[in-house]
């Protein structure tokens, strides 16, 4: 295959292929360089049957020649090893969407007990709304700072291992919760389900792959109602609401004539007040003395997202961007919290003038510049983050900057309470347009790239499929950025959408697809189920919903598919997790989850085909609710 064969076969963008071409040149190995390097990959790794719990191994668990299933040392089959692997795996994730949710309690904390300079809360009205639903006293009339403390102990309480249910539960139709309550689902507390989970899979612990399933389910649940349901509430406390806005998307958001500071991660503790600092007079007179024009800052990934729905700041990129954002040789800093960064990005920016700056004791990168953010030092620290980004500009070499695009325009920032506005205060004309058939169903399309895949090719073509078809899609994380670029999130891709769902677009002024956020926003779309579950009077595994992630990578989003599913949400992934070496566990995911939850994980790569098995569950389930198809 020719290099630019090559190349295009990497991703359907032509902003990428342009930088996949410069970094060739320039000698700069990317994250498909680094894939192709780890072929053949090793079998009983991709199946699952692979175990280093303890030291009597590391075991490898396959067929013998006379046809019997090798067991472990210590006695383990393949289900229970691929099932405590996957256990593992969904803590992983949980703890690490729900540790998001945990810093945005301690800054709120902080605010509260004014220790956190420059930080504020934006939105005191959801302040007291959320601090009444969660039992918080007086929360319509005590001061804010005082109501705040109050439902800071509230979500601390939810880490923890005295309660018997988490607090936001009750959003849950009380069926759904009833049925947790059942099959013993029910999450406790995030971090008590997250340290279970590892006590379960300790040798000589729970050795039954169908409790096993159970308690993953359990921990993840604690990440969806628990953990990201808490990080995306005290986000819009602390930094506003999100609401309909108009932004742009792709590497030509970049300027040749503005010092560009990326930020990139997941946590907008540090990413809103490197922002704040950008628009500090004193450091814009520092950037314009520099010789440059002005301030950019632009998004990566999911504190992009963040940024991006509260304040309009422009997306760069998503997860496959990332590197060839550096590339442009225009980025003079690259500012990172947590989650989702490549170690090689301190490499390739070693490669330009780029300054790469770490902010959190929980993300250090070898080579990087640390600077430790916590909320009481916040504001100086960015500031002299953002200073860095100004003397690298003056570092820039111009001859080497190829900013190889114009940027797409986009509207993001749907919040559930945005969306009721739109409607009313009531979930009810979105009832009647389901009802009508206008819009037959939504599927959440959220999470991640994987060099697996033609990066975004799934994603947009998933994307188009459903919309055509009159099923409205929510759009979280990299998916944004895709569903952006592609021309998807503004309301003219009603065009582009079938007669009924283009109808509403059209009446509403809104696209087809809807941004709501970050990957930790995915509870947004929880609530919204949970929402429309209770106005019908019906479970979650009712409705005609379904989610996906066509590229997804991480243990985050096995986390984020387990927990969709146990809440009732039929899940379609497009490559398979690390289960297929145990025929009950792969069984048990595909079909007989169905009995127990109501929903099941579909695995296809085909993202036409995946998007005739989402209409499929959706058509089933509008029958059940005596809608015609």
């Amino acid at each position: 295959m020719s290099s630019s064969k090559t190349i295009r076969s990497r991703s359907i963008w032509d902003d990428a292929h342009a930088m996949l071409e410069k970094a060739k040149a320039e000698g700069i190995s990317t994250v498909w360089d680094r894939a192709a390097e780890q072929t053949p990959a090793c079998k009983f790794c991709e199946l699952g049957t692979t175990c280093r719990n303890c030291i009597m191994g590391p075991c490898r668990i396959a067929n013998r020649k006379d046809g019997k299933m090798r067991l472990g040392v210590c006695g383990a089959d393949a289900d229970v090893i691929v099932a405590r692997n996957f256990g593992r795996f969904i803590a992983g994730g949980a703890a690490g969407h729900s540790d998001h949710g945990r810093d945005l309690i301690e800054t709120l904390e902080a605010v509260a007990e004014g220790k956190a300079p420059g930080y504020t809360i934006r939105d005191v009205a959801k302040l007291r709304r959320i601090a009444a639903e969660l039992g918080v006293v007086d929360a319509a009339t005590r001061p804010a700072h005082d109501v705040a403390a109050d439902l800071v102990t509230i979500c601390y309480n939810d880490f923890g291992s005295r309660r018997n249910a988490l607090a936001f539960l009750a959003r849950a139709p009380q069926v759904r919760r009833d049925l947790w309550q059942r099959l013993g689902m029910t999450p406790r507390g995030v971090d008590r389900e997250i340290a279970e989970m590892m006590h379960r899979t300790h040798m000589g612990c729970d050795n039954d792959h169908t409790s096993l399933l159970v308690h993953a389910a359990r921990t993840a649940l604690a990440d969806g109602w628990g953990g990201s349901m808490i990080g995306t509430e005290l986000s819009d406390i602390l930094f506003g609401t999100p609401r309909p806005r108009q932004s742009t998307v792709n590497l030509g958001v970049l300027r040749k004539d503005a010092v560009n500071i990326l930020v990139h991660g997941h946590n907008p503790v540090v990413s809103e007040m490197i922002l704040a600092a950008t628009r500090e007079p004193a450091v814009r007179q520092a950037a314009q003395d520099a010789g440059a024009a002005d301030i950019n800052v632009a998004g990566l990934c999911c504190t992009g997202n963040e940024l991006l729905m509260r304040q309009g700041i422009p997306m760069a990129g998503n997860h496959l961007m990332t590197e060839l954002a550096i590339v442009t040789g225009a980025a003079d800093a690259i500012v990172a919290d947590y989650q989702c960064i490549m170690p090689s990005l301190v490499q390739i920016a070693a490669c330009y003038h780029t300054r790469f700056v770490t902010t959190s004791p929980k993300g250090r990168f070898t080579g990087a510049t640390h600077v430790e953010v916590h909320p009481h030092n916040a504001q100086e620290r960015c500031r002299e983050i953002v200073m860095f980004a100004i003397d690298a500009y003056t570092r820039r070499d111009p001859a080497r900057v190829d900013i190889p695009s114009q940027p797409v325009s986009i509207m993001s920032g749907f919040s559930n309470e945005a969306i009721l506005e739109a409607l009313g205060g009531t979930p009810k004309p979105l009832i009647d347009a389901v009802v009508a058939g206008q819009i037959r169903g939504f599927v959440g399309i959220v999470g991640c790239n994987n060099p697996k895949i033609r990066q975004d090719s799934a994603n947009v073509t998933l994307t188009r499929e459903l919309i055509r078809r009159d099923i409205m899609v929510l759009a979280t994380g990299c998916v944004t950025t895709a569903a952006g670029k592609a021309g998807l999130l503004v309301p003219e891709a009603a065009s582009k959408a079938g007669e009924g769902l283009a109808a509403v677009c059209r009446s509403l002024g809104v696209p087809p697809v809807l941004h709501m956020g970050s990957c930790v926003d995915n509870s947004r779309i929880l609530q919204l189920c949970a929402l429309l579950a209770t106005t019908l009077g019906v479970d979650i595994s009712d409705l005609p919903v379904g989610a996906s992630s066509p590229e997804w990578y991480s243990e985050k989003a096995a986390a984020i598919a387990m927990y969709a599913v146990a809440s009732g949400i039929p899940t379609h992934l497009g490559l398979p997790p690390n289960i297929l070496g145990s025929e009950n566990v792969t069984a048990m995911a595909l079909h007989g989850l169905q009995d127990v939850v109501g929903a099941v994980f579909m695995v296809e790569p085909d993202p036409v085909k995946a998007a005739d098995m989402l209409e499929a569950h959706i058509v089933a389930r509008r029958a059940r609710l005596g809608l015609t198809s």
